[in-house]
């Protein structure tokens, strides 16, 4: 990154930081506790075009249309290959959006789910983001070799934390870049547990910056997963052109149709099959 690139992410950062500050008190709803403009009542008028993931809240939308947005995800060291071919044959039979695995089992899932439209989604840096990012890109390269078509990266939370924009931005591209070479989808994991608000706002940026496809909220191994305003916070920052994908604690169809109204567009679950079970009743 040049010095002129690196100041106008610097510049972003600032002008997001400003807009998020702007109205300290803001009214918040009854239902979820965040802007009033998470509530899709309030917000249909308003965002008309987005009203396929607003209604899912307001309607439950159909089984298809909720699995359709769930990465199913099994993530635990000790996942066995038992345990894999379950979580593929059930993501066949649900028609997930993927299966979100480690990277040692993108090859398996990717034979496993040969011929389905379920994409196989790897983790990079996962889960704490520690690795440098000549790694990651590594890391990355590799799952897609094996069959990855979607790849969640773990940025260095300790960097941004450092105020190290520049390392942080370079760490991102470096999983960014060969996505987009490969036409693969990148997601940018922020861990917002951990962070402040500006660090998010600033997070967001720089994933928005380096070309991301999404902003993912938590690995689900952190001090705590998605919340609804965190959701709303991110989706705030990078507008209606990225994902927005919640992770960590998302275990029943309420709490997806909560991060769904606060701008989720995709969901990170290991309790996919429950969810989509509830929404056809």
């Amino acid at each position: 990154m040049t010095q002129p690139e690196l100041q106008r992410v610097i510049q972003i950062i600032v002008e997001e930081l400003v807009a998020a500050g702007q109205g300290a008190a803001p009214t918040r709803c009854s239902c979820h506790s965040v802007l009033y403009e998470c509530c899709p009542d309030r917000i249909r008028g308003i965002l008309g075009a987005g009203a396929t993931r607003f209604g899912l809240h307001a309607a439950g939308g159909s089984a298809g249309g909720v699995a359709a947005m769930i990465d199913h995800t099994l993530l635990k060291p000790d996942a066995t290959r038992q345990e894999i071919e379950t979580l593929c044959r059930e993501a066949a039979q649900y028609e997930f959006a993927s299966v979100c695995v480690n990277p040692t089992w993108v090859a398996t899932c990717a034979r496993l789910l040969q011929g389905s439209p379920v994409k196989v989604c790897s983790v990079v840096g996962f889960p704490f983001g520690a690795t440098t990012a000549d790694t990651k890109q590594f890391e990355t390269r590799r799952a897609m070799f094996d069959g990855a078509r979607e790849i969640d990266m773990v940025i260095n939370v300790g960097a941004l934390k450092s105020g190290d924009l520049r390392l942080v931005a370079r760490d991102i591209e470096a999983v960014t870049g060969p996505c987009r070479e490969s036409g693969a989808v990148s997601k940018v994991i922020i861990e917002a547990a951990l962070l402040s608000d500006d660090e998010k706002v600033a997070a967001c940026t720089l994933a928005k910056t380096a070309g991301a496809d999404f902003v993912k909220t938590s690995t689900g191994f952190g001090p705590g997963g998605a919340t609804v305003h965190d959701v709303a916070l991110m989706r705030s920052v990078v507008g209606e052109d990225m994902g927005v994908k919640a992770a960590g604690g998302v275990r029943n169809l309420r709490g997806l149709q909560a991060m769904v109204a606060a701008g989720a567009t995709r969901i990170g679950a290991s309790a996919g099959v429950r969810i989509v079970q509830e929404s056809r009743e």
